[in-house]
C-alpha cells in the first residue's frame, strides 16, 4: 500500500450543508431579473420553456458526464420564447448570478470539516473536486464558509468540462496535485460520483453520510469504500487510519 500523499474532498454534502434553501424561491428571482433586464415574458411561459430546456440539458450531463453551465439553458429558454440571446449575453450573466444568492447563502460548514483540514493541511496536498454548473459558486463557497485556503487545487466540473464519476475530472485533480492516483485518498458522499469515480483510478476512498446520501443509499449501492462514516467527525478519524496504514503503522 503506497503512503498516502493527497487528500481530496467533494464540497457540498461532504464539507457543508446546504439549509434553508427553496429552488423554487431561486427559480422566481431567476424570472424577475429577466423580466428586468428587458425580456417581455410571461412567466408560466418562460419557466415551463426554462424547464424544456433544463431537462434536455439534464440527460446530457448525468449520462454523458459533460458539463452544461447554467447560461447556456437559460439563453436556449428564451430562444425558444422567440428571443435572440446567447450563453455569453451580461443580462443572462447576471440572471445566473442572481439565481445562486440564496444558494450560496445557504452553506453552512459541517462539524468538524475545518479541524480535518486542519489536520491535514500540513502533511498531504489538498483537493477539492465539485461536479458544479457555475463555478463561481463553488469559489464563492469555499470563501464564505471561510476554507478556500486549505486546498491546493480546487476542481470543478464547469470549468474542466466534466462531471465526476468521469475519469477525466479525477485525472486533472490528480495532475495538479502532481501525485498518482495510489496515492491519494478520496472523500465523499455521493456513492455513484465520489467513490465510483475515484476508486475506478485505484484511490482510496471514504463515504460520508450526508443529507443527500444516507449511509442506507450506499448499501444499496455497488460501491465499497475502505471506510464508512456517519458524519465529519467519523471521517476524520477514519482519515488519520487510512493515512497511518498507508505509512505502515500500527
Amino acid at each position: 500500500m503506497s503512503p498516502i500523499k493527497a487528500v481530496m474532498f467533494d464540497f457540498i454534502g461532504t464539507l457543508v450543508n446546504v439549509k434553508g434553501y427553496s429552488l423554487e424561491v431561486s427559480k422566481m428571482k431567476l424570472y424577475k431579473s429577466i423580466v428586468d433586464a428587458g425580456f417581455n415574458v410571461e412567466k408560466q411561459n418562460f419557466l415551463e420553456a426554462y424547464s424544456q430546456a433544463h431537462e434536455k440539458y439534464r440527460v446530457i450531463r448525468y449520462e454523458k458526464l459533460i458539463e452544461v453551465t447554467n447560461a447556456v439553458w437559460i439563453s436556449e429558454a428564451l430562444n425558444i420564447l422567440g428571443f435572440e440571446t446567447s450563453p455569453e449575453d451580461n443580462r443572462i450573466k447576471a440572471a445566473v448570478n442572481i439565481f445562486f444568492e440564496d444558494y450560496l447563502s445557504s452553506f453552512r460548514l459541517r462539524k468538524c470539516a475545518r479541524q480535518t483540514l486542519e489536520m491535514l493541511a500540513c502533511d498531504c496536498r489538498l483537493g477539492l473536486v465539485s461536479n458544479f454548473t457555475y463555478a463561481p459558486v463553488i469559489y464563492a463557497g469555499l470563501r464564505r464558509v471561510g476554507i478556500s485556503n486549505f486546498f491546493d487545487v480546487i476542481i470543478v466540473s464547469d470549468t474542466v468540462g466534466w462531471r465526476k464519476p468521469h475519469n477525466k475530472i479525477f485525472e486533472e485533480a490528480l495532475k495538479r496535485l502532481r501525485v498518482g492516483a495510489e496515492e491519494t485518498l478520496y472523500v465523499g458522499d455521493s456513492p455513484e460520483e465520489d467513490i465510483k469515480g475515484a476508486k475506478q483510478l485505484g484511490m482510496k476512498t471514504i463515504f460520508v453520510a450526508s443529507q443527500f446520501f444516507p449511509v442506507e443509499r450506499l448499501l444499496g449501492s455497488e460501491q465499497k469504500p475502505d471506510a464508512i462514516a456517519k458524519n465529519m467527525c467519523e471521517a476524520k478519524r477514519n482519515i488519520q487510519d487510512l493515512i497511518r496504514l498507508s505509512s505502515g503503522g500500527n
